[in-house]
């Protein structure tokens, strides 16, 4: 596949280096390069923003019809200093994301995890792979997203449509605050499925 990557922050890097290493061709562009444009139009079968939340919505707009039609990929997340959720009370920052690029076809992923997880070749735990909910709404662009979780080793989870991507940006910010705010296990919040009630 042809992967577009709007940033080349640390996110930008792990994921598109992965994607590369199982067979993908990834170009990726900057805000400082002045190349956010190209990036974006290589990304033919999916268009990954990695840049910071502040800067993501500028950043989709300007690039106005160039994203038409394209699969894109919010791995953003919306979190404070303090760890709180910056989009609380209002629409998620997937979905600002998504009026922004009303036709492109956004789909929230990646969010949960620090970019050296994603170096991790694979990021397997105890012998389980890393489980990556994906929220979306259009099944084609579900389908690309979750062949590239596949592809770093993990497993794709539905986790709804776009109306769900607020939960897992709480989810993300909940799971900070408890990593770097607290120093804890923040797995340790959620037993196994067999005592889930489920």
């Amino acid at each position: 596949m042809r992967v577009g990557i709007i940033g080349r922050g640390g996110m930008a890097d792990a994921l598109g280096t992965q994607w590369r290493r199982a067979g993908h061709e990834v170009v990726t562009g900057s805000r400082s390069g002045g190349d956010l444009r190209e990036a974006a139009e290589a990304g033919t079968d999916a268009v990954l923003l990695a840049v910071p939340y502040e800067a993501v919505v500028g950043v989709v707009e300007g690039l106005g019809e160039t994203l038409r039609g394209k699969v894109l990929i919010d791995c953003t997340n919306p979190v404070g200093r303090d760890f709180g959720l910056l989009t609380a009370g209002g629409p998620a920052a997937a979905e600002r994301i998504a009026r922004a690029a009303p036709s492109a076809h956004v789909v929230k992923a990646f969010n949960l995890c620090h970019e050296d997880v994603w170096r991790l070749t694979p990021p397997v735990f105890d012998g389980r792979p890393l489980a990556v909910p994906l929220c979306g709404d259009d099944e084609g662009a579900l389908t690309v997203v979750r062949r590239l979780v596949r592809d770093l080793g993990c497993a794709p989870l539905n986790a709804g449509g776009l109306d769900r991507a607020g939960l897992v940006e709480a989810t993300a910010a909940l799971l900070i605050r408890l990593w770097l705010g607290e120093g804890a296990d923040a797995q340790a919040i959620s037993p196994p499925l067999a005592y889930s009630g489920a």
